[in-house]
């Protein structure tokens, strides 16, 4: 039960906002319950306007990588500010953030900057459909690239059917122009290119899928993909929005060493403020206006407080060797995790890469979102309430994935896996 602050506040809020909250997972819904406000944050852990105190595995959904409130990016933003919060013109603050892209992700030799994940993934379809001259693009069940119209769309009854809209307001004459396939479907993806392969502009993936828990590409996927466009003509956009900067300087294709035409970014490049951007080839990034024909722009798009706090939470990241230390505890999370519902018998899964894990209640090879709705959402609950009343913030969601920072120490982690033992042994 949230504290009585919080209960009222909540109150408060649903009268002048709708649902209480302004994006929807913050209203607790796939948890039965209400959500909590938060006064303050630090490091590893956020203080709720009651006075409770939980270790956060959250980090403002990801792009809080060194922890909240870490002195280096908040002492950037206060000098920055009293030059100026927004300019409306150009800033070497921009030009300093295209470099570090461009040099850590060698798919990237041009970046435009925007102000949401949203924003950079929309923009970089309309920059794809410019590009090919074509309209269709392909996208999967279960990867979530932002709330733009074209990509709010669900898979179609029929095996090669377009899309239907998930939202009210969509048009149907945009999701016609969306194909949405099962993620890790070899055939369905050999199928749809067969089919529509010169209508094609461009496949849309999450780079590690982490808006249906965590899932990972079977072996060959990427490769299965890159081979088809390519053959078609068609471009591949990777949104690593989440995965970008979080798991590795180049990000998943780093790791996969995959080269996307395009890729989206976001949040860690932030450093906890409103930040996206977009990049490429050269060729492809040159049809931008002012240069070429596709439209894009943005008010505040590179300000400079953003680009400030972004440029300090990357060079940090660099000089700590933060990416071996935030596997470490990673994994330490996950074989915790494993370890605990083993020895009680509890059917699960656990995927962790590096600082992001997500825990599955049931025993099945995690495959796709049909995969992940599979699971017992009833014991999801059980643990997310539990926890929390004892201190431990985990995503109020089980299609949510968890985040990890610098912050938390290894032993901030075996509290947390202290507070879910205790939890789990009252079941």
């Amino acid at each position: 039960m949230n504290g009585l602050l919080s209960q009222k506040l909540f109150a408060k809020a649903k009268t002048m906002i709708p649902g209480g909250v302004n994006s929807p997972v913050r209203a607790f819904r796939n948890v039965d319950g209400d959500p909590f406000f938060v006064r303050r944050a630090k490091g590893a852990r956020i203080e709720d306007v009651d006075g409770k105190h939980y270790i956060d595995f959250i980090g403002s959904w990801g792009p809080n990588i060194l922890g909240h409130a870490p002195i280096p990016i908040t002492s950037a933003i206060h000098e920055a500010s009293k030059d100026g919060i927004s300019y409306g013109i150009p800033n070497t603050y921009e030009i300093e953030m295209a470099q570090v892209i461009t040099k850590w992700v060698p798919s990237v030799e041009k970046v435009r900057m925007t102000n949401s994940g949203t924003e950079a993934t929309m923009s970089a379809i309309r920059l794809a459909r410019g590009f090919t001259g074509r309209d269709k693009i392909v996208k999967f069940e279960g990867c979530y690239h932002g709330h733009s119209d074209s990509l709010l769309v669900a898979a179609g009854s029929g095996a090669l059917t377009f899309g239907e809209p998930d939202s009210a307001g969509v048009p149907q004459s945009f999701a016609n122009e969306t194909i949405t396939l099962p993620y890790n479907d070899f055939e369905r993806l050999e199928e749809i290119f067969a089919q529509y392969g010169e209508q094609i502009a461009a496949v849309i993936v999450e780079s590690y899928p982490a808006n249906a828990g965590l899932v990972f590409p079977r072996e060959g996927y990427l490769t299965k993909m890159r081979e088809l466009t390519r053959a078609h003509g068609a471009l591949v956009i990777f949104d690593e929005v989440m995965t970008g900067f979080r798991l590795a300087r180049g990000g998943v294709q780093e790791l996969e060493n995959f080269d996307p035409d395009l890729t989206a970014m976001g949040k860690v490049i932030g450093g906890g403020l409103p930040v996206g951007a977009f990049g490429g080839r050269a060729e492809i990034m040159d049809m931008l206006a002012p240069d070429g024909p596709v439209y894009q722009a943005g008010t505040l798009s590179g300000n400079p407080l953003a680009m400030v706090a972004g440029l300090t939470q990357l060079r940090e990241l660099d000089k700590r060797g933060s990416y071996e230390y935030l596997n470490e505890v990673g994994t330490q999370m996950a074989d915790g995790l494993r370890g605990i519902l083993s020895e009680k018998g509890i059917p699960h899964r656990v995927n962790q890469v590096g600082s992001m894990f997500c825990l599955y209640f049931l025993d099945e090879e995690i495959v796709n979102v049909d995969t992940v709705q599979k699971q017992d959402f009833e014991v999801f609950k059980k643990l997310f309430w539990g926890c929390l009343d004892a201190g431990v913030y985990l995503a109020p969601s089980p299609y949510e994935t968890g985040f990890i920072s610098m912050a938390h120490t290894k032993a901030d982690i075996d509290d947390a896996l202290g507070v879910i033992q205790k939890v789990v042994e009252k079941w």
